[in-house]
């Protein structure tokens, strides 16, 4: 056995060998347990195959990292293949630091990908981030034999193309010649000068920074400085360790920073509600039902993914009260000014058939997204509205964007046909029905009067069964005991069902015990509603006297 590992390692440096087995874990990681994040990646993206896109990019500092990261992003849309990305992106980091270290300290070399690893389980961490790192190791390692006074030239370039990163060269290039210390004032010069002169409409913490490392300009991570400082301390001070040949500290430290990584790193909530965005996206609304049945996250949110689904599947008004649900919000969540959580909201009006509503919803969110950026899942479906809302000019503007990208281009061509031609969008499965449910007469409306909105909904097209659903599920939701029973009787005239639905058999029990119904869904409901209420009223009571 000890003969056959000899062979092996001849054959595959041990650097070698830790960069593969980074790359496996990290593919495994993300393919397997987190594909929705890599989804999640892809779709506040629009990668476009132009000269013009790129010109732009390249306009401010760390340019060329900004873009290979989205480069690489776009390809993000199949999980499998962001995950392979990744492992390779691990990989290479990995084999790159321990190109900096003796072999012996090899054990060393993981700690940056674990620390990456805690690092990118921050969904708003840039590809860009990585991808600055891996040129400013590559610069590095090429130029690490040449005289320091090239790097007069190197760094305003390697500034320009991978942003501050250029920091992380600069420090490895560190020797005894008096002449590197000087290189690092001329470098901070250089960033002061870009802020000052070049990159004046950007905060100087921007351009010092970095701009394209974070989604958002005004946040830095204590980890987006820790990590390239500690590829610097191990490359500097490796040589003083005298760990032994089990290299059991180095081993005890990555595999504490791996436990750190993935404690800290992962917020349960927030990727469950990733992953229902994700399953929303991909249209497998079984799944979302069936991770509901598992794990609650008590966020609106959650409950619009969860009815929505609900909804699709023709269960709302049987099972609405045995999840979770957060309020009047629970079906529709009015405007948020993000990117992120008005996304069930706009996908509800879509099926519902609101098309300008859902409309306006996917260009705001478009808009909030940081840093300027588009979504390809975003333009799809403000091309689809105004495809069924009859705003040609507008879709043909999204879908020529849409045909300048590599995974939509194919979908946008397909799609324009659809454009003008009224028989062909009649006819469409999903197209048609929208035409068909969509309000007979346009008109604005008071978002705390959603539960009368659904009813003109519904009464447009009696055959919008999930009108009804949500139109009945929200008068529940608001505790409107009267307008639920007069309207309870269109589920038997309307509804198609075989018998009362369970929910509203559930919510009929309960108000005609006042309350008191041991049991009934829709009365833990009820009362929870109360109490928060109650505790609303007194908070606001108690800092009126103060």
């Amino acid at each position: 056995m000890k003969n056959l590992f000899e062979r092996y390692k001849s054959l595959c440096s041990i650097n070698v060998l830790a960069a593969l087995l980074v790359g496996i874990c990290v593919f495994v990681f993300w393919g397997y347990a987190y594909p929705h994040a890599l989804s999640y990646r892809e779709q506040y993206q629009l990668f476009l195959w132009t000269g013009d896109y790129f010109v732009d990019e390249m306009k401010t500092a760390g340019g060329l990292a900004q873009y290979l990261g989205e480069f690489l992003v776009q390809f993000f849309i199949y999980p499998w293949l962001g995950a392979l990305i990744l492992g390779i992106v691990f990989a290479l980091i990995t084999y790159l630091v321990g190109k900096l270290l003796d072999k012996k300290q090899w054990v060393l070399a993981l700690t940056i990908p674990a620390l990456l690893l805690w690092h990118m389980g921050d969904e708003n961490v840039m590809m860009s981030y990585p991808v600055a790192i891996i040129i400013a190791l590559l610069s590095y390692l090429a130029m690490r034999k040449v005289n320091v006074l090239v790097d007069i030239l190197v760094y305003p370039v390697m500034y320009w193309l991978i942003g501050p990163m250029v920091w992380l060269y600069a420090l490895l290039r560190i020797n005894k010649d008096k002449m590197c210390f000087i290189g690092l004032i001329y470098l901070l010069a250089l960033q002061l000068g870009s802020s000052v002169l070049i990159l004046k409409q950007w905060p100087m913490v921007n351009v010092m920074l970095g701009m394209w490392y974070y989604r958002y300009e005004d946040v830095y991570c204590v980890l987006q400085i820790v990590i390239p400082a500690v590829i610097v301390v191990i490359a500097k001070l490796h040589g003083l360790l005298t760990f032994d040949k089990k290299y059991i500290l180095q081993s005890a430290t990555v595999l504490l920073l791996v436990f750190f990584a993935i404690q800290n790193g992962y917020d349960k909530e927030k990727y469950e509600l990733i992953k229902q965005d994700y399953l929303i996206r991909n249209q497998r609304w079984n799944e979302i039902i069936s991770n509901a049945e598992k794990y609650t996250v008590e966020t609106p949110f959650w409950c619009e993914s969860v009815n929505l689904a609900l909804a699709m599947t023709r269960q709302l008004s049987q099972r609405q009260f045995a999840f979770y649900q957060s309020g009047p919000d629970a079906l529709m969540m009015g405007m948020v000014r993000d990117m992120t959580s008005n996304l069930p909201t706009m996908e509800a009006f879509y099926r519902l058939g609101m098309t300008n509503e859902c409309l306006r919803y996917a260009f705001d969110l478009q808009e909030s997204i940081p840093l300027g950026k588009k979504s390809g899942r975003l333009t799809m479906r403000i091309a689809e509205c105004c495809i069924v809302s009859g705003r040609y000019a507008v879709a043909k503007k999204h879908l020529g964007l849409l045909k300048k990208s590599l995974f939509y281009k194919t979908w946008a061509e397909n799609t324009e046909k659809f454009v003008g031609n009224e028989s062909l969008i009649n006819s469409h499965p999903v197209y048609g029905k929208m035409r068909r449910n969509k309000f007979a007469n346009n008109f604005l409306f008071y978002h705390p009067e959603l539960a009368k909105v659904f009813y003109q909904l519904f009464m447009s097209n009696t055959d919008n069964k999930m009108a009804l659903e949500y139109m009945l599920g929200q008068v529940l939701l608001e505790g409107d005991a009267q307008t639920f029973f007069n309207l309870v009787g269109a589920v038997n005239q309307f509804g198609g069902y075989s018998g009362m639905p369970y929910a509203y058999q559930d919510a009929i029990n309960c108000i005609q015990a006042q309350g008191h119904a041991p049991g009934s869904r829709y009365g833990e409901y009820a009362g929870r509603m109360k109490r928060e209420i109650r505790e609303s009223m007194e908070m606001n009571n108690k800092e009126s006297a103060h």
